[in-house]
Parts: C-alpha cells; sequence; structure tokens
C-alpha cells in the first residue's frame, strides 16, 4: 500500500482542503495531488471529490469506506516507526473494556510501568467486539472483556470475577450493607448501565422492561453526573462501586435477589508471536499477584 498517499489522503480529509492538506504536511499543493492520485489509481477509483469553487473537499463512498482503513494503516506504520526506534524493549499493547480498564487494571497498569527494563505500552478502550476482532488480526497483544466470543484463533480465560451491587446517594437512615427490597426501586429514577447480556436478561425480569429509566448510560465515568437524587439509583459492578464511594457520599447495598457476579476475561491470540513470550509473561504474574487467577 502507498502509504505517502494514505499520509496525503488523511491530511486532505481532516483538513478538508488539499492547500490546507499540503501546509499541514509541508509539501507543495502539486505533490500532495499527485501522491493522492497514485493512491487512487492503486485502489482504483476516486476517494475524493475535486469540484472547482467548492469550499470544501467531500468524499466519494469509496473514499467513505476507505478512511478506517487508512487511519489503521496509519497507526500500524507509526507503531513499526516506533518499534524500530526501541530495538528489543519490551512492549505491550493492551485492549480493555472501559469499565475494566478504568476501575479493575490500574494496579496492573502501575506494575506495568514500573517494571524494569521498562516495557512500552499502548493501552486502547474498545468493546468487546472490537477487542476480539483487534486480538485477531494481531494489532493488539492481550484484551480484557465482559463477554465471551468463540473464536478458532484466540484463547479465553476468566480473570476476574465481582459481585453486583446497589449504588444510591448517602442519605440519613440509608445505611451500608443494608438488603433494599427490589419494590423499593423504581423503574423511572434508575441510572441505567447495561454490563452484560445476562444482566440485561434477569433486569428485564425485576423491573418492566417497557418503563425503562430516564437515564441510560455506556459509561461508568458519567454515573456522579446523573447521581443526584435521593430516589435515583444504580446497579454497579464491585469495583466500580469502590471508586465512587471514593468520589462522593453515596453509600453501597444489597439487593434482595440474587444477582450473578460480573466475570471479566483475558483473550489473547492462540499462537502469540515469539516476542509477546515475555511481557505476557509478566502481565501473567501481576494478574496473579493482584487478583489470585492467571
Amino acid at each position: 500500500m502507498y502509504f505517502p498517499g494514505i499520509e496525503a489522503f488523511l491530511a486532505i480529509v481532516r483538513t478538508e482542503s488539499i492547500s490546507k492538506a499540503a501546509e499541514l504536511l509541508h509539501l507543495s499543493q502539486a505533490t500532495v495531488s499527485y501522491r493522492l492520485k497514485t493512491l487512487e489509481q492503486e485502489m482504483g477509483g476516486l476517494l475524493v471529490e475535486r469540484r472547482k469553487g467548492a469550499p470544501k473537499i467531500s468524499l466519494t463512498p469509496k473514499g467513505e469506506n476507505f478512511f478506517s482503513i487508512a487511519e489503521r494503516w496509519d497507526a500500524l506504520w507509526r507503531e513499526t516507526q516506533i518499534l524500530q526506534a526501541s530495538g528489543s524493549q519490551l512492549s505491550l499493547a493492551i485492549s480493555a473494556a472501559e469499565s475494566i480498564s478504568h476501575f479493575v487494571l490500574p494496579p496492573v497498569y502501575r506494575m506495568l510501568n514500573q517494571y524494569s527494563p521498562s516495557i512500552r505500552l499502548q493501552i486502547r478502550t474498545q468493546h468487546t467486539q472490537e477487542a476480539f476482532d483487534s486480538i485477531e488480526r494481531r494489532e493488539m497483544d492481550v484484551a480484557f472483556v465482559v463477554r465471551e466470543i468463540v473464536s478458532p484463533s484466540v484463547t479465553v480465560k476468566p480473570f476476574f470475577t465481582e459481585e453486583i451491587v446497589l449504588l444510591r446517594l448517602a442519605v440519613p437512615g440509608r445505611q451500608a450493607g443494608d438488603t433494599v427490597e427490589m419494590e423499593e426501586l423504581a423503574a423511572e429514577h434508575e441510572v441505567f448501565i447495561n454490563w452484560n447480556r445476562e444482566f440485561q436478561f434477569r433486569h428485564d425480569q425485576w423491573w418492566d422492561p417497557l418503563c425503562p429509566s430516564r437515564v441510560h448510560l455506556d459509561t461508568a465515568g458519567l454515573i456522579t453526573t446523573f447521581l443526584k437524587d435521593a430516589r435515583q439509583w444504580t446497579i454497579v459492578p464491585a469495583s466500580i462501586g469502590a471508586h465512587m464511594m471514593r468520589m462522593g457520599d453515596f453509600v453501597l447495598q444489597k439487593l434482595s435477589v440474587s444477582v450473578p457476579p460480573r466475570t471479566c476475561y483475558k483473550v489473547t491470540h492462540k499462537f502469540p508471536n515469539q516476542a509477546l513470550h515475555e511481557p505476557l509473561r509478566i502481565l501473567d504474574n501481576y494478574l496473579q499477584n493482584v487478583f489470585g487467577i492467571q
């Protein structure tokens, strides 16, 4: 793949102008246009619409489809340059679900960051399907996800299990550790996050799915923004609950029904590259130290 053309294409998309792309890349407009044309010939069709007098460029359908591919090529090229410069330094690319990366793995991240000789770390937040795809394509070395996906090219192992708890504002008469009946929790006051498929299934059994909560989130980081009323409540994994307790005046309680715990999984390629054996061994040792499971 013609990388100078990819670089020119991405610059044009980001600046919405060939002239501004030339300024960004410190090249002449003619050179940028030539690189784009060469890339288009390689791709077998136009990627960028050229309209005289138009204030901004626009992408053809082929260009829109190629944009995400071009971004991955660019990222891989930069990774290659860093790898060449780092020589024999250990490196580890970690993909993790947001709720795992922010609330479960920080102790492991700190250990990896303090390891000597230093390990070059790349940490990316991805949803489960994205993470599996990244491992299969060998773009990432290890992933931490909230559910299993069957794939012939990856290995999936549980590494951490935690209970699910009720999080509410701390108010007089509301004690930590108390058991709360489901009838006390009105659906319209829930701050809802879907932790996994099993949780969603059980949730729909406990509360009428036709009477949903007013606030639906896909990130735990926003809980403190919305959990402001004493009537509001949310159900979270214990690691997130403990973090929220440190962030504000909250209380953790138990639900009167049996709530399935949340299991987190470690995903690696079945046939990792030889260079990954040592950093993965170091990672497994830290997982063992922190969670007791390898």
